[in-house]
């Protein structure tokens, strides 16, 4: 019986630091060398150990993956854009992992062009990962970054588009991005030792890498560097940032030869971005205490801020985000009542400004693909959390959306649902926002799967899950918790949940766990909380803070060990956090975040059933931080309940990169939340 098996004990080999007068003991600071064979033998009893106790689930665990292939269109294509003389898209083909890209010229009757095929480029690989994919302006190149180990060290590969040749310049450990300024000339982000982007370069066709000319370089190790074009194709933008901070320069495209300008130079607390139409540049900045940003536009030669015209205002009530800049119109991305809006925007106090309008009152709308910037059309994706994925094309003088494509689920019957938003008390008296899915025949209490984020002002907009149908068919509710540190209520409520006041995260989540079990949704014994990543801390507080609400907790990547991440700055992304959680140098900042640290939260006491599940390439969560908590967990715990940690051997932050690979990973965590909570038969 799974009862019986022994769970794997770490060894403790006592680390000691010492900081403001203490001495800090982590036990399992050696679990951190992945070339130490010890390490990945540990690893490995976990993962033996999780698959024996989950073993009585393997067939289960499979009907749940095979369920969840049965409902998407395994032959399936995207809705093409069009893109100068060509049209581009992707498909997905029946079996195979990866998407193959394709275009055809002029016309979609004309015959198809295969540009790449993830699956014949990732034959032999456990893992890969499509970057970037940019097509050069005549359209002779394609060039695309590729990860091959999840560690996100991207190269570049060059695809000669008329011979089909496929090379490698030797650009490797680039950023998130690059752009093509020319045919011949490309730009891009370098990383460092601690996976920074740090500089920028221009790489020259048929150089060597070891040439390439260095442009720029951030010394300041706690900001970064992205880059990016304009909608127009004239200018090429760079910024290097902060957590709270940018400098944006500019790089005229009609002489790639020229210096790139400083837009406006660094300031702390003054965040802004910068886009480019008709001689104008275009800002959305909070300067002047616009803490939820207001809209500015330039001229192209008159930087000074004295010279920026305000063409929307700031609006206590409506958090401006970014613009994007057409031949005839400006589309202003925004939010406002916990919802994304979509303005079109032509002048200011001009009568034809106007928001796009949808169809339901709880939605996520982001853009599409956008590529012509002379269009009389703008394309949206749009879902709800019963809603699939929908593409359309926004026709704005006519003021009318026209459905192109939606995803299509089978066995899914929308008019058997129903979604709502709430919006729940905080014990501060801060109204915090829940969105909520479920069968319309559900019975409550019922099984209740809560999940969370709360961080880096990221929103969790709802939208629709064809596995989350795995949990809901079988009688489950499905809840977000919009939770302060995200930015659904605008730029104060990511505010008001990061440095010494992130705990309020935390309250929230809890205080929504109390909402549900105190209005009969649910009760302790059928609430299930999850999170990854930075989510992975809130349900790790959570759990370290009030054990007894839940029954199991399930933590993928999650970042847990706070005050050791964050004191060491040779980790990917610590130095460029400190303005998010805080520098632990600081005895405030300290003190504040060893209050919540759930690695050093674990005391004595019972917990619910724990799933904790990680990756060995993971760059921005080290699986170090998941299998130190498991193994203190292990130690101090004195429940019976199980605790078991999952780590993938090939994979990095986001788990597998194939598409059933990483389906299968998903239908493990349901198997385990329906096994533990009420696990009921599927409905018709």
């Amino acid at each position: 019986m799974s009862e019986k098996i022994k769970p794997p004990i770490a060894k403790k080999e006592p680390k000691l630091t010492k900081i403001h007068g203490l001495e800090l003991k982590d036990d399992y600071f050696w679990l951190r060398f992945k070339e130490n064979q010890e390490v990945i033998d540990y690893l490995n009893a976990e993962n033996d150990y999780t698959k024996e106790k989950t073993r009585h689930l393997e067939t289960f665990t499979d009907e749940l993956f095979k369920e969840m292939k049965n409902r998407i269109k395994e032959d399936d294509e995207s809705v093409p854009y069009k893109f100068k003389d060509y049209y581009y898209y992707n498909r997905n083909e029946k079996d195979k992992e990866y998407k193959i890209y394709c275009r055809k010229h002029l016309s979609l009757e004309n015959k198809e062009e295969i540009l790449i095929d993830l699956n014949v480029l990732s034959e032999g690989l456990e893992y890969y990962k499509l970057q970037t994919f940019k097509i050069s302006p005549d359209q002779k190149l394609l060039a695309f970054s590729v990860d091959n180990t999840g560690y996100e060290k991207f190269i570049i590969y060059i695809k000669n588009l008329e011979t089909g040749d496929v090379f490698t310049e030797g650009v490797e450990n680039i950023g998130w991005n690059f752009e093509w300024a020319d045919n011949n000339t490309i730009y891009y982000v370098l990383r460092d030792e601690t996976q920074r982007p740090y500089a920028m370069k221009r790489h020259i066709l048929g150089s060597s890498s070891e040439e390439d000319v260095v442009i720029f370089e951030e010394k300041d190790i706690e900001r970064r560097v992205s880059l990016w074009k304009s909608e127009d194709q004239k200018y090429l933008f760079m910024n290097s940032e902060s957590t709270l901070s940018s400098e944006v320069r500019f790089l005229d495209l009609s002489d790639t030869h020229e210096d790139f300008v400083v837009f406006f130079p660094r300031e702390e607390e003054h965040e802004y971005n910068v886009s480019h139409r008709d001689g104008y540049f275009y800002i959305v900045t909070n300067s002047d205490n616009s803490t939820n940003f207001k809209f500015m536009r330039t001229e192209v030669d008159k930087l000074s801020k004295e010279d920026w015209e305000e063409v929307y205002s700031h609006n206590e009530e409506i958090r401006l985000l970014w613009t994007e800049a057409f031949e005839n119109f400006l589309v202003l991305h925004k939010r406002q009542d916990g919802l994304r809006k979509i303005e079109i925007f032509f002048n200011k106090n001009d009568e034809r400004n106007h928001n796009l309008s949808f169809p339901e009152p709880v939605y996520g709308v982001w853009s599409g693909d956008n590529y012509e910037y002379s269009t009389s059309t703008y394309r949206v994706r749009y879902t709800s959390l019963i809603t699939p994925m929908s593409t359309y094309d926004y026709y704005f003088e006519e003021k009318k959306l026209e459905l192109r494509k939606q995803e299509e689920v089978k066995n899914y019957n929308k008019e058997d649902f129903v979604t709502t938003r709430k919006f729940i008390t905080a014990r501060d008296g801060v109204k915090v926002p829940i969105s909520i899915v479920h069968r319309k025949d559900i019975k409550t209490p019922a099984p209740t799967y809560l999940y969370g984020y709360g961080s880096y002002g990221a929103s969790m907009d709802p939208n629709f899950s064809p596995s989350v149908l795995s949990l809901t068919d079988r009688g489950y509710i499905y809840v977000i918790a919009h939770i302060r540190g995200g930015g659904e209520l605008g730029r104060p409520w990511y505010e008001e949940g990061r440095l010494l006041k992130k705990k309020n995260s935390f309250y929230d989540f809890i205080d929504c766990a109390e909402y549900l079990i105190n209005e009969n949704v649910t009760t302790k014994d059928k609430l299930v909380i999850a999170g990854g990543s930075a989510g992975g801390l809130l349900v790790g507080a959570a759990v370290t803070m009030r054990p007894e609400l839940f029954h199991l907790v399930i933590a993928r990547v999650p970042f847990i060990d706070v005050i050791n991440t964050m004191l060491d700055a040779s980790i990917p992304l610590t130095a460029q956090e400190w303005k998010e959680w805080g520098d632990p140098r600081d005895k405030e900042s300290f003190d504040y975040m060893m209050s919540y640290s759930p690695y050093d939260k674990i005391e004595a006491r019972d917990y619910p059933h724990i799933l904790v599940t990680t990756s060995l390439n993971d760059p921005r969560v080290a699986f170090w931080e998941p299998a130190k908590f498991v193994a203190k967990f292990r130690d101090f715990k004195t429940d019976k309940n199980d605790l078991l940690l999952k780590t993938n051997m090939g994979a990095g932050h986001s788990g597998a990169s194939g598409r059933y690979e990483s389906m299968k990973e998903t239908a493990f965590i349901y198997a385990n939340a329906l096994d533990k909570v009420s696990l009921v038969d599927k409905k018709d």
